[in-house]
């Protein structure tokens, strides 16, 4: 299982996946951070980026912030 720091940027134009130099991931996103669209949106978007089912990608923390803590059992 790997740890991944995310940060979350909600109601972008598009759909994307930045990797920081420090290893952590700025995902932007189309959703809007209401009724748990932007956690949907994000588990399908990091699924299809890294080539795993949904259900190996959990949100360990933060579930309504913008910084998370992903587990991806890879």
């Amino acid at each position: 299982m790997v740890k991944k720091a995310v940060k979350v940027k909600p109601n972008s134009k598009q759909q994307k996946i930045v990797e920081e130099p420090d290893g952590s991931l700025t995902i932007f996103l189309k959703s809007p951070p209401v009724d748990g669209k932007a956690n949907a949106a994000l588990i399908q978007l990091l699924a299809k980026h890294f080539g795993i089912a949904k259900r190996a990608i959990a949100i360990q923390s933060r579930h309504h912030g913008l910084q998370k803590i992903i587990n991806l059992d890879l």
